[in-house]
């Protein structure tokens, strides 16, 4: 039934993880009848991405919340359960933790700290060690849970982002080029698709890095893993892609003069651009680029240019077309890595159907 349910995106693997070791957190407190809500606290917030980043910050939000713990004992037993002493308690937590370098654990710390004044009244060493204990209980169990259920797999998600991508990169181009020549500035919808295409960006080499951090727990196929590695070759080349495309973004082109020669064939390099992008058989790829006027429009310079170089509209034309020639070239590679990434899947297949 979970796994239905994360297979049709109704819930996400990291909220089923959530709430099983919530579930178990909260049955291990009863059985020792220990308080609940200081080790449920800590088992949600221990949830993360990975395996590997639960257990490490584990091994700092332990101490962190010692700290929080020690402090709200401390001061509820000389100052009582008052309104300064929340103050104290949270900034002294704060501070330490802080000056510990013990970033991860500040906000379980701080949270264990403030809630436990209102609930320790005497036997203070007890309850000290009491929610030292349901913190360690949340702690391992979320650890656990994370580590044995569930086991994340981005690859999916780093394709998917990776198609998005470049979709919007097409969409970016074409806005961009009608901008340039109308000779428009930067529009601000133009702008924000920039801002999309980056934060996507740096959202897949987030999720890279979460995948390499998780072979590093658990036993993965060669084949994945080689499946996987040109997907990490592909974000290089969305890294250089966007690079460009923010050259075209910075760049002010409203005082260039095209040619009604000039402007058709931009929009066309462009138009070939986004066919490229939206080519989904890649197997078609060679025949697409040979009917492709791209590189010769962009690379075969009008002749006043040759003759008037050094002048400012020309040099800004020339720019212009080049970074339109380096836009295409890496969407080129970018569809030729994707035809040698279809045909190792198509052989995995068919080494799987042979054995």
């Amino acid at each position: 039934m979970i796994t239905a349910l994360i297979n049709n995106k109704i819930v996400g693997g990291r909220i089923v993880k959530t709430g099983i070791a919530v579930l178990l957190t909260s049955v291990f407190c009863y059985l020792l009848e220990w308080p609940v809500m200081f080790a449920v606290i800590t088992s949600i917030v221990t949830i993360e991405p990975t395996a590997r980043d639960s257990i490490k910050k584990a091994f700092i939000r332990f101490p962190a919340s010692a700290i929080g713990a020690a402090y709200a004992v401390l001061f509820t037993y000389l100052l009582g359960d008052q309104p300064y002493t929340y103050t104290i308690v949270a900034l002294g937590t704060l501070f330490t933790c802080h000056k510990l370098r013990l970033h991860a654990g500040i906000l379980v710390a701080t949270l264990t700290g403030v809630a436990m004044i209102s609930t320790v009244h005497d036997h203070y060493t007890l309850s000290f060690f009491v929610r030292l204990g349901t913190t360690g209980i949340g702690l391992i169990v979320s650890s656990l849970v994370n580590l044995l259920v569930i086991h994340p797999d981005y690859s999916k998600g780093i394709m998917d982002k990776i198609r998005f991508l470049s979709a919007e990169a097409g969409n970016f181009l074409q806005m961009r080029g009608k901008e340039i020549i109308a000779q428009q500035p930067l529009h601000k919808s133009t702008k924000n698709t920039f801002d999309v295409l980056r934060k996507n960006l740096d959202r897949i080499e987030t999720l890279c890095s979460y995948q390499k951090m998780e072979w590093k727990l658990y036993h993965s196929s060669r084949e994945s893993m080689k499946l996987f590695h040109y997907e990490y070759k592909k974000v290089a080349i969305l890294r250089q892609l966007i690079y460009h495309l923010g050259l075209l973004s910075s760049s002010n082109f409203t005082k260039i003069s095209l040619s009604d020669e000039k402007k058709e064939e931009m929009m066309n390099a462009i138009g070939h651009i986004q066919e490229i992008i939206e080519m989904d058989d890649v197997k078609e790829l060679d025949s697409a680029i040979s009917k492709t006027l791209l590189i010769q429009s962009c690379r075969l310079l009008p002749s006043e240019l040759k003759e008037e170089i050094n002048s400012d509209n020309n040099w800004k034309i020339t720019y212009l077309f080049m970074e339109l020639v380096c836009i295409g070239d890496l969407l080129k590679e970018l569809k030729q890595i994707e035809r040698i990434e279809e045909r190792k899947k198509l052989s995995c297949y068919s080494s799987i159907q042979s054995l």
